[in-house]
């Protein structure tokens, strides 16, 4: 069976492509200057770094509050940046849809969840500013004409069912109308346009950027550098840096070019690098998220992870070694990629585990037919044939399977505590679904540190630099050691709006 025990590296570098392959190696750095006596080439009201979730909602939230030029520069030839491929999942307290469920949800429930996620690290402040707002944010997607799946998710780490998704499963599905919707309100768009540094006055108050015209990322066709005034300020709303393999190394060596990432080519960094240039606070940069939904059989963010994130709460992670569950299939991400992690087989070498579903219940999801189509998933019509194919032992994964379902029945998980309420009535029972699973790089915690007005702090004065604001990924310490899932467009959305009205006050 070596089929299924090789951690499918072939496919992942095939699934990267070229464009990761350029990504190995460190981008070119930018460089800030002063602004003294330059020739500027344009002036723009607001310049916004970045399309992703975090400039899309700026912009749309500056030309709300009477903005009246507006641009978004984006590096790469497509709009939306990593959001676009993200998993469209968005997660906000007390919404229309828990209301319909039921459910009994607060911002007061929504912080907690993360603060405890966040291992006593966390941005309270920030995680409840998000909090507080999330909903508005959401709400601006349904108003660009966002659609969701008619159900609510409890993704792991949450105590109550409050993520939305998205009908496409993936950021698309919210970057797409809201770009349709900047350009519609009047926002300019420019894609190929890389950020090349700031342009700084006497007091190092940003006056405005250097951008580069023409970019092709990871091929040498320089553009010209034009100088852009910026004459309210630049929102950098670059997100994070998980394909700057030499960075993420810098963090933690263990995250080498072998280990997969779920993000876009262009994801890098060089926005952070600029703005430590300037003085801002680097926070949290080595705590670095890799996500359990993953697997090894596909490459970047793939099939798998979405099916894996909507079926985890009915499902069984088992450790291929022992055919016995590990974890609280449900819980954090740090906690649930720590102990697939850990599955090893008995000279140590990587043993991704499965995660096995009952078919009637996997289906419900769109990415069902679509994992068994590509061949990164399985169906088995017995017990019998699913442990031969994975060689696990028969005898205990039967055993395990009948022990879980008492735990449906009973609604109580005595193994490892998981809140078994999206799991009530859905016993594990033939036909059976199979994924593998192992981490990839997901998602970084760390970047410059803001506060809840979307300010970057001076590391040298304990002040916000002036005309500089951020949003997204590109900032740090708000989640701490562990992100939970769907809370990133949230806070994206929230603070790239927050960004705006802060810049339209000033």
């Amino acid at each position: 069976m070596s089929n299924v025990d090789l951690l499918g590296r072939r496919k992942f570098i095939a699934g990267l492509g070229v464009a990761a392959g350029a990504a190995m190696v460190a981008p070119a750095m930018a460089v800030s200057e002063k602004a003294d006596g330059v020739k500027w080439d344009k002036e723009i009201e607001i310049v916004i770094i970045g399309s992703g979730f975090a400039g899309l909602a700026a912009g749309i939230e500056a030309t709300k509050l009477g903005a009246k030029d507006v641009h978004i520069f984006e590096k790469m030839s497509y709009f939306g940046g990593n959001s676009a491929i993200n998993g469209g999942l968005f997660a906000a307290p007390g919404t229309p849809m828990q209301s319909k469920e039921g459910i009994n949800d607060s911002v007061d429930r929504m912080v907690a969840d993360q603060l405890a996620a966040g291992r006593g690290i966390a941005d309270e402040a920030l995680l409840r500013h998000v909090a507080e707002h999330a909903m508005e944010a959401l709400q601006m997607t349904f108003d660009a004409g966002s659609e969701y799946h008619p159900y609510l998710q409890q993704l792991g780490g949450h105590s109550v069912a409050r993520t939305y998704q998205t009908t496409v499963s993936c950021g698309a599905g919210i970057t797409q109308p809201l770009l349709h919707k900047c350009r519609e309100l009047g926002v300019h768009t420019h894609n190929r346009s890389k950020f090349e540094g700031f342009l700084v006055g006497e007091k190092g108050e940003v006056l405005g950027v250097k951008m580069r015209d023409n970019y092709h990322f990871g091929e040498d066709q320089p553009g010209k550098v034009i100088n852009i005034r910026a004459k309210r300020g630049v929102i950098m709303a670059t997100g994070g840096f998980a394909q700057n393999v030499n960075l993420r190394m810098a963090q933690d060596p263990t995250l080498t070019s072998e280990v997969g990432c779920t993000n876009a080519p262009g994801a890098t960094g060089e926005g952070m690098y600029e703005m430590f240039r300037l003085g801002a606070v680097p926070v949290h940069l080595a705590h670095i998220q890799s996500g359990p939904w993953a697997s090894p059989d596909e490459g970047g963010f793939g099939y798998v992870s979405n099916y894996s994130i909507y079926n985890f709460p009915h499902s069984i992670a088992i450790n291929r070694l022992t055919g016995q569950r590990f974890m609280d299939e449900i819980a954090d991400r740090k906690t649930r990629a720590d102990a697939e992690l850990a599955c090893r087989d008995e000279q140590g070498n990587a043993l991704p585990p499965i995660l096995i579903t009952s078919y009637k219940d996997s289906k419900k999801h769109p990415n069902t037919k679509k994992v068994i189509k590509y061949n990164v998933g399985w169906k088995f019509d017995s017990v019998e044939e699913l442990a031969s194919h994975f060689n696990v032992p028969l005898k205990a994964l039967k055993t395990q399977i009948e022990e879980y379902n008492q735990y449906v029945k009973s609604g109580e998980d005595k193994q490892f505590g998981k809140n078994m309420t999206k799991a009530a009535g859905k016993y594990i029972e033939a036909p059976f679904t199979v994924v593998r699973l192992w981490p990839k790089v997901h998602y970084c915690q760390g970047g410059v540190q803001i506060n809840t007005k979307a300010e970057v702090k001076d590391s040298f004065t304990g002040v916000a630099i002036p005309g500089l604001y951020a949003a997204g990924e590109v900032c740090g310490g708000i989640h701490g050691v562990s992100r939970l899932g769907s809370c990133s467009i949230p806070e994206c959305m929230v603070m790239g709006m927050t960004a705006a009205r802060s810049m339209m006050k000033a």
